[in-house]
C-alpha cells in the first residue's frame, strides 16, 4: 500500500511542473457578424467589438490570416464577397483569432445560422 502512494506521490510531483508551464498564446473571441469590420486587403486591419458595451479592438492581420466561411478557407476577397448573402448579420457569430505574442489576428471564422424556410 505504501509503494502505491510513493508512486502516486512522485507522479504528482512531476505533473505540477508541467502544469506551471501553461500560458495563453491565442485568445479567441466571439462577436457578432455586425460588430466585425474587415480590412481592405491582407496588410489590413481587423476590428471588432468583444461584448456589447465594449469598444472596437482593432488588430493587425496579414497574408497568413485564414479567413473561413461555413467551414472552408478562402481568400480574403473571396470571403468579404461571401458575407454578402448573410442576411441576419446581428444573430450570426464570428470566431476571431487573436495571437497574443505577434498581436495579429491569425484567423476569422463565421458559420452562418441557417435561415428557415416557410
Amino acid at each position: 500500500m505504501k509503494f502505491k502512494v510513493l508512486i502516486a506521490a512522485i507522479i504528482l510531483g512531476l505533473a505540477l511542473p508541467v502544469a506551471a508551464q501553461l500560458r495563453t498564446i491565442e485568445e479567441a473571441y466571439e462577436v457578432r457578424l455586425s460588430d466585425l469590420r474587415l480590412p481592405q486587403s491582407d496588410g489590413g486591419t481587423v476590428a471588432y467589438k468583444p461584448c456589447d458595451e465594449c469598444p472596437y479592438e482593432t488588430k493587425r492581420v496579414s497574408s497568413d490570416t485564414q479567413w473561413v466561411l461555413d467551414g472552408k478557407s478562402m481568400t480574403l476577397k473571396k470571403f468579404r464577397r461571401g458575407l454578402l448573402s448573410v442576411t441576419d448579420r446581428r444573430n450570426t457569430p464570428v470566431t476571431v483569432l487573436h495571437h497574443l505574442e505577434s498581436d495579429r489576428v491569425t484567423r476569422v471564422s463565421v458559420h452562418p445560422v441557417s435561415q428557415a424556410k416557410d
